[in-house]
Order: structure tokens, then C-alpha cells, then sequence
């Protein structure tokens, strides 16, 4: 029997859902096949969040109907979702730190032995079978305070199949990992493939898609696009789909001839994170930092921009030095720094879009020590508008946005400021790649406009897209400058990992 014979362990049939006058979703339609991995994919705000909390119970349709095994559920909360055998694994996994993974994993199903009492030996039994199981290392009795983002993943989807969970939804699981750590996830995915579950897999990384999805449903402004099998469709054919027109290019580079040296880097030191690390980024030119992780690129940024201290060295902008430690004097002096975590460093989630873009400029928008609405929303409209930021209202709060609109006020937010110097971190990770054609065309251009952008990225088609030179990192040190003619993925991970590449 096929998969298409078999009968879907849930499917979704012609879904909607608004909220006052917006839909977010409408006539959705697809179905999850046991043992097959279906990916969901769109831009940000195309809907997928929201189908997300319904087959999670979170919210329940307006129209539609969801089925679980060729019967029609209505779930009125999560608890329902749970016991039809629905389990989230979310980007950001959430824990009781204090507890151990064991404990965890046996969170509200706690077996129990002679007069009532947990039986905790039973608890750390069944977690290392899970773990096994999966084919994964975890001790059962560590806290769960302390494990990477990864480990932590491992644990929610140890917890889900230990609470006989038969359809996983995985919502940008990879967004945060390392290579190696997708790698090993994707191995733990194959396995519940495998075992006859159905895994609803969600991502703006392509890569990922075709190596590991079987099927692919496209969504586009809360609507159902297509679902099709994987090996049907090219990347092109996917991005055209989503995006709803051709994308002139994901990477649209301007040739630009570069100017004069703006930002100086020479023997910057901090003990055991990076050493001797010298560098300059000329106006117009983009310059990328590129290596593993844990190579010390964010960390270089950083010290760059005097987030964090330097033991020895120097910075400087358009010839005058820059004082460590002191993001004020990297301010005056013409920087900006986009950074990797834009939740946490980025971006005040609770103050409105308005305030956060014209954070670093208040002082200069205000009028006798007040800073008004009228300024703050007239500047704010014009970079918003400038990078096609999509929102309700200015006054609306920045947790509102979906993750590429935050992307997008943070970098309004440093833009304003006219900087000469743009220092962006990871500049699309996690955004829909629409999104990514608009960041990278707004880079371009900038370049274009004699700013100096240095640009650290794990995704190396993004760094031969975009880079006029790759800097190559390697156990805090700069392996290899690498002209753009001659970047390619294979130079690049050579220097990255220390070897010679073949000729």
C-alpha cells in the first residue's frame, strides 16, 4: 500500500481563519501521511504560524475541518491536540530548568509505584530508552539548565513520542543549530519517519526541504498554494510559488567599485576567544566574515562595536581610533550593528515599531528633552516604508511582527542613523526568502551608496552571493582572504576546517 492509499494520520481540509477583518488563513488544504516527513512553507505571514496553534488547539477554525485518522476532532484547547497524538516541537524549546531531562520527559505522566509515590528509577529507565531509541546521548539525571538548544530539542521530541505522540509538527527546529546538530536531528526525524509517524516539518532553508521532505505544501498570503511531492518541484519552481512572482535574483549584487578605507581592524586580542585579528572594509564594499561555529566571527563583531572588551588592539573609523568597550563611541563614530539575536539585543518587544526604530536617534528627534509623536512616527513611517515593513499600526508592539519585519525594524532602526559602517550578523537567518531577496537588495544598495558592510553569515550561498571578499575564521584567527572571484564553497571550507584545497 502507498502512502497516498493509506490514510492520513491528520489532515487539514479547507481551514480558515481570521482575526477581526484579517485571514490569516484560508481554504487550507493538505494531509500528513504516516511515515513520511511533509514540509510547510511560505513567507512570513503566509500563515503557517497560525496552522500551526490550531492543530496545536490553540486556536480552533472558523470553517473547515481538521481529521485525525479519517475522523473528524475538534479540539477546544491543547490538551486535545495531545491526546489525538499531536505533539510542537518549537524553535525554542521550554523546559523546567530545574528538573532533570528525565523528569522532563515524564512532565504530567509520571509513573508511579508503591503507595502513590513516583517511582523515579523507572522515570530515568524510560528516558534512556527514548534515547536509544532515537539514537541519541543524553544523560537522563543532568538538569536541563545548561543543554544547548539542540539537546533541548532531543528532550521535547523524547517527551512527545514517550507521550505517544504520532504526528510531530516542527516549527523552524533548525533555525539556531550548527551543522552538525541538523545533521543529527535530521537522523532522529528519519527514525520516527520510520517508525510510521507523520512529521510536519516547517522551514525557510530549501536544503533542508529536499534532503529531508517527501511532500511540500506551499502557502501564500493565508492561503493554500500546492501540495506536491518533493522531487516534483525545483527550488525555483518552490520560490516562485511562495513568493507569487520571479524573483529577479535571491542575491542581487551590485558592481561596485570600492572607495577608500573606512573601517580599520588591526591585532584585535581578547584571550581565548580571538587573536591578531586584522582586517579592513573599504566604502562600497561588502566584506563577510565566514567559518564554523564557535570560529569567534560574532564574537570579532562584537568586540568591533564595543559590546563586548578587547585585551589589545585597535579600531578605527575613516582614520580615528574607536574606544573599546564603548558602543556610544562606535555609534559617534559612524557604526551600526545589526546583531544575530534580534529578539534579545536587537529589538525592546514590548515598546512600539515607532519607538524602536528611532531608538538610537531620540535624543536628536526630541524637542525640549520631549520626544513627540509626530517626529518619531513621521521618521519611523519613512524607514518602514523605505524597507517594506509590513504592520497593523507604528504603535502596534514589535512582538507583533513576524520574525522578518522585526529583521526589518532593526535594521530601519540602525539605518536611520546614516551609518558608514554597517555591521550585520546572520542578516537573514530565520526570514522567508522573499524577505531575504529585499535585505540583500537593501544591502547592495547601501553598498552602492559608499557604505562600508560587514556581514558575518552561516549560509555560504548567501556569502558567495553577496561578499566582495571572504574572511575566513578559524580557532579565532583569520584563515584566508578570499577575493570574490575565487570564493567558492570549497575554498571557503578548506580555510574554515584548516585544509589544503586540491587544485
Amino acid at each position: 500500500m502507498t502512502r497516498q492509499d493509506a490514510t492520513p494520520l491528520l489532515e487539514v481540509r479547507d481551514v480558515a481563519k481570521s482575526f477581526s477583518a484579517v485571514a490569516a488563513v484560508r481554504g487550507c488544504s493538505f494531509p500528513l501521511y504516516p511515515g513520511e516527513v511533509h514540509a510547510l512553507v511560505g513567507e512570513n505571514g503566509a500563515g503557517k504560524s497560525t496552522i500551526v496553534k490550531m492543530l496545536a488547539g490553540v486556536h480552533q477554525p472558523d470553517t473547515g475541518t481538521l481529521l485525525v485518522s479519517g475522523e473528524e476532532a475538534a479540539f477546544a484547547g491543547p490538551a486535545d491536540a495531545k491526546a489525538a497524538g499531536i505533539a510542537v516541537i518549537y524553535q525554542e524549546p521550554t523546559l523546567f530548568p530545574d528538573l532533570s531531562v528525565a523528569e522532563n520527559i515524564a512532565m504530567g505522566r509520571q509513573p508511579r509505584g508503591r503507595f502513590g509515590a513516583i517511582d523515579r528509577g523507572r522515570v530515568r529507565r524510560e528516558a534512556a530508552e527514548l534515547f536509544s531509541r532515537l539514537g541519541v546521548r543524553i544523560d537522563p539525571e543532568r538538569p536541563a539548565r545548561g543543554l544547548s538548544i539542540a539537546d533541548q530539542q532531543i528532550v521535547e521530541i523524547a517527551k512527545a513520542i514517550g507521550g505517544s505522540a504520532s504526528v510531530l509538527i516542527m516549527d523552524e527546529p533548525t533555525a539556531a543549530l550548527s551543522a552538525v546538530e541538523v545533521e543529527r536531528l535530521f537522523a532522529v526525524v528519519r527514525t520516527l519517519r520510520d517508525e510510521g509517524a507523520a512529521v510536519l516539518f516547517i522551514s525557510h532553508r530549501f536544503e533542508e526541504i529536499t534532503e529531508l521532505c517527501e511532500r511540500v505544501t506551499i502557502m501564500r498570503d493565508g492561503a493554500h498554494v500546492s501540495t506536491d511531492l518533493v522531487r516534483d518541484l525545483t527550488v525555483d519552481e518552490m520560490v516562485r510559488r511562495m513568493v507569487g512572482r520571479d524573483l529577479d535574483a535571491l542575491f542581487p549584487k551590485q558592481d561596485v567599485e570600492p572607495g577608500a578605507v573606512v573601517l580599520e581592524v588591526e591585532d584585535l586580542s581578547r584571550e581565548g576567544v580571538f587573536r591578531d585579528v586584522s582586517f579592513t572594509v573599504r566604502a562600497g564594499e561588502i566584506v563577510a566574515l565566514a567559518g564554523l561555529v564557535g570560529s569567534g566571527r560574532s564574537e570579532v563583531v562584537q568586540a568591533v562595536f564595543g559590546v563586548d572588551g578587547r585585551d589589545s588592539g585597535a579600531v578605527r573609523v575613516n582614520g580615528k581610533r574607536v574606544r573599546p568597550g564603548d558602543p556610544r563611541s562606535a555609534m559617534a563614530a559612524g557604526m551600526a550593528l545589526v546583531p544575530e539575536d534580534r529578539r534579545q539585543q536587537g529589538l525592546v518587544m514590548d515598546l512600539s515599531i515607532q519607538r524602536n526604530v528611532t531608538l538610537p536617534r531620540a535624543g536628536a528627534l526630541a524637542r525640549l528633552g520631549l520626544l513627540g509623536g509626530g517626529g518619531e512616527r513621521r521618521e519611523a513611517g519613512r524607514w518602514t516604508e523605505r524597507l517594506r515593513t509590513r504592520y497593523g499600526r507604528l504603535t502596534d508592539p514589535v512582538g507583533t511582527l513576524s520574525g522578518g519585519n522585526q529583521q526589518k525594524v532593526v535594521l530601519a532602526k540602525w539605518l536611520s542613523t546614516s551609518p558608514r559602517v554597517l555591521i550585520v550578523d546572520e542578516p537573514t537567518r530565520g526570514i522567508d526568502v522573499g524577505t531575504k531577496a529585499e535585505v540583500h537588495r537593501l544591502m547592495s544598495t547601501l553598498a552602492a551608496e559608499g557604505v562600508a558592510v560587514l556581514m558575518v553569515s552561516s549560509e555560504l550561498p548567501e556569502v558567495l552571493g553577496m561578499a566582495d571578499r571572504v574572511l575566513v575564521m578559524r580557532e579565532g584567527r583569520i584563515a584566508a582572504d578570499i577575493p570574490r572571484p575565487r570564493a567558492t564553497e570549497e575554498s571557503i571550507m578548506f580555510a574554515a576546517m584548516g585544509q589544503e584545497a586540491n587544485t
